[in-house]
């Protein structure tokens, strides 16, 4: 093919993507669409995101188009919200029109099609309401009776404690402990057994799941999500999600273990075996997944009037149980606050519209996706009296009584709100007061006081720091 022939294939190419553009921007015209970055031909606004520290990039744009505006990804329109008010309208006021996700094309790479994205990513619509149901029912059953999740987590906090306790007083770095100690939480829920903290299996599925979380992130993921036909090049598809196929791989082996010696005829040990014994009565074959996850408290909080709390309350002669929380005001507002000013999730998890509908006056048509930021509203300077700074107060009232504002949103709200709340403020509140009932915490002498600058991109956790654990 000669130079006379490719100039106009080439001219035909570029107008076939100036029009494929120009169709994909059509809602930007429409009356009362959000503002935004005016996008670029085909890659739309993707260069106004740094996907390393998202929620920096999306502060700047607040500040330039305010608490509603509008990006174009590629050829896909998403609609940022900011502050508790546009928040709760779109996911609690239109919580039905805004429960669905958007597509993740990286995730074929796993295996997964359009509608078998697990509970947290899965298209809204029966198959979530099944799954979503199921799950509900078997945590609340695993709380109810023998109280197996209470049982779990205090065994897991004794044993972190003890972790903490061979260090003898010496500086260390904490991050790591905190993480198994979670994660046992998930494999005692998922499988019915923890695991030892220096398990070779155990730290490989650690670091898995660490590499994970921070390979969805990045720019090539999402180019790939933007433009999924690309991932029909196969070297490019291979360089996605690598350590997730590990990761799933392991499961698959948990699983297969798992089988081995479930028995229908007993009542379920484990979440596994009430999904292995659902799918046995509806008569379908399932493939279980689980995500791994991890607790980061930061350092620096004030321990003293806590302690005080601990030992008014529960003492030293016995451990701490849940029972013990109302009673623990402080304490409580303590913990609050460390998920607010934590702000571990700030962008939340993505949703989508499934029909056209009005946030803030602004009109976000069916098939926008939406970004509603929690960090937003946890750090509201109208809402919070110190925003920016650790301060417990925010919990409590003129007397002292633990309170929670309605900004309170960690967990997020509406239909996709997590599932997993009763679980995590389970583990915040027996793991950190089994902690500070056993120990006292200081920054070891000559080191700096630990960061309160995040990092991480989509979940954020602390700045590595030490601390030296005193058995009291």
């Amino acid at each position: 093919m000669g130079l006379d022939a490719l100039v106009p294939l080439a001219l035909t190419v570029a107008i076939f993507l100036l029009l494929v553009d120009l169709m994909h921007r059509r809602q930007r015209w429409a009356a009362r669409y959000p503002p935004g970055p005016m996008p670029l031909p085909g890659l739309g606004n993707l260069l106004h995101v740094d996907f390393q520290n998202t929620p920096n990039s999306f502060n700047q744009l607040r500040r330039r188009f305010g608490d509603v505006f509008s990006l174009q990804l590629a050829w896909t329109p998403v609609v940022v919200l900011n502050g508790l008010e546009a928040v709760r309208e779109a996911l609690v006021t239109r919580g039905e029109d805004t429960a669905d996700r958007p597509p993740v094309p990286i995730y074929q790479v796993l295996g997964y099609g359009p509608r078998s994205q697990g509970v947290f990513m899965a298209r809204y619509g029966l198959v979530w309401r099944e799954q979503r149901r199921f799950c509900v029912s078997t945590l609340r059953n695993l709380r109810l009776g023998k109280n197996l999740l209470e049982q779990w987590v205090t065994k897991e906090a004794a044993c972190l404690c003890a972790a903490f306790d061979d260090y003898d007083g010496r500086p260390f770095r904490p991050n790591e402990l905190l993480d198994k100690a979670a994660s046992n939480v998930i494999a005692s829920l998922t499988c019915g057994h923890r695991f030892e903290y220096d398990d070779p299996r155990f730290l490989r599925l650690l670091d898995l799941a660490q590499e994970g979380l921070k390979e969805g992130s990045g720019f090539l993921p999402q180019v790939l999500n933007a433009i999924p036909v690309l991932l029909r090049i196969p070297w490019l598809a291979g360089k996605v999600l690598r350590s997730q196929k590990a990761f799933l791989a392991h499961l698959d082996e948990l699983l297969n273990e798992h089988r081995m010696t479930w028995d229908p005829a007993q009542p379920p040990r484990d979440m596994t075996d009430a999904f292995l014994a659902e799918m046995e009565k509806v008569g379908a074959a399932a493939r279980v997944g689980s995500r791994g996850g991890g607790l980061r408290v930061p350092g620096g909080m004030r321990s003293g009037r806590v302690q005080q709390e601990i030992d008014d309350v529960i003492g030293q002669a016995r451990r701490p149980e849940m029972g013990d929380q109302v009673r623990m005001p402080y304490t409580t507002a303590v913990i609050h606050e460390v998920q607010r000013f934590g702000d571990i999730i700030p962008m939340n998890m993505p949703h989508m519209t499934s029909r056209d509908i009005e946030v803030q006056g602004f009109l976000i048509p069916k098939g926008t996706a939406i970004f509603a930021s929690l960090s937003s509203v946890l750090k509201d300077e109208a809402i919070w009296e110190k925003p920016f700074r650790f301060h417990p107060e925010h919990f409590l009232d003129a007397q002292g009584r633990f309170v929670k504002p309605e900004a309170f949103l960690p967990f997020s709200a509406g239909r996709r709100a997590c599932l997993g709340e009763p679980l995590a403020r389970m583990e915040l509140f027996l793991f950190f007061t089994h902690l500070l009932q056993h120990f006292s915490f200081s920054v070891p002498t000559g080191q700096p006081r630990p960061s309160s600058s995040p990092a991480g991109g989509f979940l954020v956790y602390p700045s590595p720091y030490q601390l030296c654990a005193v058995p009291r």
